[in-house]
């Protein structure tokens, strides 16, 4: 029917489909990426936790070995203790011979001597002691600096972890975005010319020629189709409404065959042409009337070959066959005609 162009500057240029199709190829390269950087990621948290461990329980079992040396110490200490106190009694009552003139000045300087001696030993084991408090209080700060630590890090690779996955999905939404642009790309490239729904006659373009610009929505042409079977389109009034049922049996007069018809002898008519009621509409129309579809009736003569759409048609509603005499004696009277019954027996509705 029309071959159409683009007019807009996003769909100008021939390469957009495969520009596109780039860029979606990308963007899953970037998740790829991040996928590889999280699980690098997770690997580096892994080993930061496990060398974690490793320090703490390094620095426990040296803190539980400096308590024990402490405790060694402060026994060691002790029984120094105990031995100078049994040195210093002894030099004092050396001190005391002495003064009495019992024993000589060497022995009481002996006694001196060792007494001094474990003097000295406490004083070492004092600072020994000293020392040993002030590394269980440097191994207890590296316990606690090396958990606040390695925490910071932990946590800040976590942090470039949710950054990443963060990324990842955020891409993985523009990939999304991206295919779907290449489907409407592909579907908006075949649509550069526009093929009838189904066969027929165009009768009616709204567009012709060259450069002429066509709107969303906007009708192009009007196509009559090349059909077969064709739909007689009735107007009933609503005081007959109650007349016409599903299957029932029509007549038609169509425009440019003239046909004799005799009104209440439809079995006497020429030249008329059989139908069956196909559907009724249950809600009235603008003009005020009821529409019925009527299709050809297969037990009479055939439809003429050629009907077209859109050509006009006189009906006649076939009612119950009755006597001369009766339908003479209800219209006198301005009774209904007879309703039609079905094979059930029951009358219209």
């Amino acid at each position: 029917i029309l071959q159409v162009s683009e007019i807009k500057t996003e769909y100008l240029d021939p390469q957009l489909i495969d520009k596109t199709k780039d860029q979606s190829n990308a963007k899953k390269l970037a998740v790829d990426y991040y996928q590889s950087k999280i699980f690098s990621i997770e690997r580096q948290i892994l080993a930061l936790q496990n060398l974690k461990d490793l320090k703490t329980k390094q620095l426990r079992n040296k803190y539980i070995q400096l308590e024990e040396k402490l405790n060694g110490e402060k026994a060691e200490l002790t029984a120094v203790e105990n031995e100078m106190g049994l040195l210093k009694d002894q030099y004092e009552r050396q001190e005391k011979l002495y003064l009495e003139g019992l024993v000589s000045k060497t022995q009481l300087q002996q006694r001196n001597i060792s007494y001094q001696n474990s003097l000295a030993k406490k004083t070492a084991l004092q600072n020994k002691i000293n020392q040993t408090n002030q590394d269980i209080q440097i191994a207890n700060i590296e316990l606690k600096s090396i958990d606040q630590d390695y925490s910071e890090k932990i946590d800040k690779a976590n942090g470039e972890k949710y950054q990443s996955l963060s990324m990842a999905e955020s891409t993985k939404s523009d990939i999304s975005k991206l295919e779907n642009q290449v489907s409407n790309y592909t579907l908006r490239n075949e649509m550069y010319v526009l093929l009838a729904p189904q066969d027929g006659q165009i009768i009616q373009a709204k567009k012709s020629g060259i450069g002429e610009i066509v709107k969303e929505g906007e009708i192009v042409s009007k196509i009559v189709p090349s059909i077969t079977n064709y739909a007689v389109e009735l107007f009933v009034k609503p005081v007959d409404f109650p007349l016409v049922q599903l299957g029932q049996k029509v007549r038609f007069q169509f425009d440019g065959f003239p046909a004799i018809v005799f009104s209440g002898w439809p079995n006497a008519s020429y030249g008329t042409f059989g139908g069956e009621i196909k559907a009724i509409e249950s809600n009235i129309g603008e003009n005020g009337m009821f529409r019925i579809l009527v299709v050809h009736d297969p037990k009479t003569k055939k439809w003429p070959e050629e009907l077209r759409v859109g050509c006009g048609a006189h009906a006649i509603a076939l009612l119950n066959d009755v006597p001369i005499w009766y339908e003479i004696w209800r219209n006198i009277n301005g009774f209904p005609p007879d309703f039609y019954k079905n094979q059930r027996g029951k009358k219209q509705k």
